[in-house]
């Protein structure tokens, strides 16, 4: 597979792409917490033009009590519940590994309980080598706000971008959940607060039941669901907020192949992450470098040409 991919880089210069403030050498990423530094023993990294980690918090989290994945008709629902180590932890121990290991950006995930909170992990990360931007997961419970995610109030999204937009001049993307009533409303507000990127979307909410006993099929009820069976959401998410805003697009949602990753690039996407796919096949990434690559030469364009171009 290296060496295929190898064969395939004189597409190189059709696939370069820009992030916010980041010059991508490919439009492909890793959606957050579906990939790790092992997954590069299958291929080589260069295939990707950026790393998202898996996201943290301040203190460690366990995660939810297991059964907490299920894989659907036409997806996964899974109801991890955030685990990781801490930032801490994250600090001292794995990112001298992304460090050493990473050749392309990192974009280190985090998530708060607070906007002060927020903006500490982000001081403390500030004070870091190694990091190009982040990811900022808004879909977590706003314990200021009676539980309720920070990502549904638009209002709420305009004062935190704003003020880690003040501590840092990292690239700044936002990642957005898809259970609201009018995402676009809170893309506006992302732009408005001074973020540099969108990121979209966040899992669907998803539930399965074992008809012959009752039985929910992960133990917390209601989990994420992704893979092949958003993509259309995803897809039209994607359009209605590169509609509404200016800030360029990292798309995710149920993107396996190359011809799933052009239509997002064709809905306004100028980077798209592969997340649930990891799993189903750990080739998905070179595999769909090569592919666009090759598209892209056979149509004389590069990935930029394309970057919203759908024709309604």
């Amino acid at each position: 597979m290296n060496d295929i991919w190898r064969n395939s880089r004189h597409a190189g210069h059709l696939l370069k792409s820009r992030l916010g403030k980041l010059e991508l050498s490919t439009p492909l990423t890793v959606a957050s917490g579906t990939f790790d530094l092992e997954n590069f023993e299958f291929f080589d990294p260069a295939c990707l033009g950026a790393f998202v980690c898996k996201t943290i918090t301040k203190e460690p989290k366990k995660g939810n009590p297991p059964p907490r994945l299920f894989e659907t008709e036409a997806g996964l629902i899974n109801s991890i519940g955030l685990q990781n180590p801490g930032l801490d932890v994250f600090i001292n121990e794995k990112l001298p590994q992304y460090r050493d290991k990473l050749s392309m950006p990192l974009i280190v995930s985090f998530s708060g309980s607070t906007i002060a909170e927020f903006c500490a992990m982000l001081e403390s990360l500030e004070r870091c080598e190694g990091i190009a931007g982040y990811e900022i997961n808004v879909s977590c419970p706003n314990v200021e706000n009676e539980g309720i995610a920070f990502g549904i109030d638009p209002d709420v999204v305009f004062a935190l971008t704003r003020e880690l937009a003040a501590i840092t001049n990292r690239e700044l993307c936002v990642k957005l959940s898809p259970n609201v009533t009018d995402i676009a409303r809170i893309a506006q507000a992302v732009e408005a607060g001074g973020a540099s990127s969108i990121a979209l979307i966040n899992s669907l909410w998803g539930m399965a039941i074992d008809y012959r006993t009752g039985c929910s099929r992960i133990k917390k009820g209601v989990g994420g669901y992704t893979g092949n069976g958003i993509k259309p959401v995803a897809l039209a998410l994607t359009y209605k907020v590169s509609q509404a805003v200016k800030l360029p697009i990292l798309a995710m949602g149920g993107i396996y192949d190359w011809q799933d990753a052009l239509e997002f690039i064709w809905a306004g996407a100028s980077a798209i992450a592969v997340g649930t796919a990891n799993f189903v096949n750990p080739l998905a990434a070179p595999e769909l470098i090569m592919g666009l690559g090759e598209f892209l030469l056979t149509q004389n364009k590069a990935v930029r040409d394309l970057v919203g171009k759908v024709q309604i």
